[in-house]
């Protein structure tokens, strides 16, 4: 059970950053993986790159803020298979600026993806997911969704849903044999926060200040939520794993 072993997934995001890893942490366990993002460039570059390897692995284009890009998910699972065990809503975005200078596009762009896109994509799939009598659903929110971490509002406010999100659909879907859990990431390093992580005097004190003493590597982001959907997790849903280095611990 320490695998994923003919397990099928779905990972939006999956390209770049935690995304990438969990892609390929999935597949070195096992499972068959549908990835999305929203660039064709880098969709072909790293399906291409994996089947050589010989893994399952499909590449999808597909923008989550949008409902054809949802749809387009949806179809794709129906055509590949009759059934899903896994959903990773991992894609999100942030945009950083003070609470004043957002424009209101903006703001419904960042809710957009990090909360609405999850809750939409899981809904669209849940008859597949219902299937199994053992599926899960991970979503990856943001230690930034339990404390200011100073990334803007809006992105906050997004994860802030997102778990929320988590804990009212662990217990609605309980019954239909959905888990549901979120892993909410420190500072990690990614393409999306490569230029926020060389600002040294921005970092020098968040590094201090985490009781490990460093920023997370994607892969271990990628190892909890790989745990997170083996059965060798099954009586945990609700559950928001803050992954954070130890932050949440201490207040100096």
């Amino acid at each position: 059970m320490w695998n994923l072993k003919d397990k099928k997934a779905v990972i939006t995001g999956g390209t770049k950053g935690i995304g990438r890893a969990t892609v390929l942490e999935f597949l070195s366990l096992g499972a068959e993986v549908i990835f999305t993002a929203r660039s064709e460039k880098n969709v072909k570059a790293f399906e291409s790159e994996l089947q050589k390897e010989n893994y399952k692995a499909y590449g999808l284009v597909s923008d989550v803020s949008e409902e054809t890009g949802i749809e387009a998910i949806v179809l794709e699972v129906q055509k590949r298979w009759d059934t899903l065990d896994i959903l990773v809503n991992n894609a999100g975005i942030n945009i950083r600026k003070n609470a004043l200078d957002y424009s209101e596009e903006e703001i419904s762009k960042v809710i957009a993806i990090n909360m609405t896109a999850p809750f939409e994509l899981s809904r669209k799939l849940h008859p597949f997911l219902q299937k199994p009598g053992k599926a899960t659903i991970i979503n990856v929110a943001s230690v930034s969704g339990s404390l200011d971490t100073n990334t803007g509002s809006p992105y906050g406010m997004s994860k802030a849903g997102l778990v929320m999100q988590t804990k009212n659909l662990a217990a609605e879907w309980a019954k239909d044999g959905i888990r549901v859990n979120a892993m909410s990431p420190w500072f990690t390093q990614t393409p999306l926060t490569q230029e926020l992580l060389a600002i040294e005097e921005r970092m020098e004190p968040i590094i201090k200040h985490t009781p490990l003493g460093r920023v997370a590597r994607a892969e271990e982001m990628a190892n909890i939520i790989a745990f997170l959907a083996m059965d060798k997790s099954s009586y945990i849903t609700g559950q928001n794993i803050l992954a954070d280095g130890g932050i949440s611990i201490t207040a100096i």
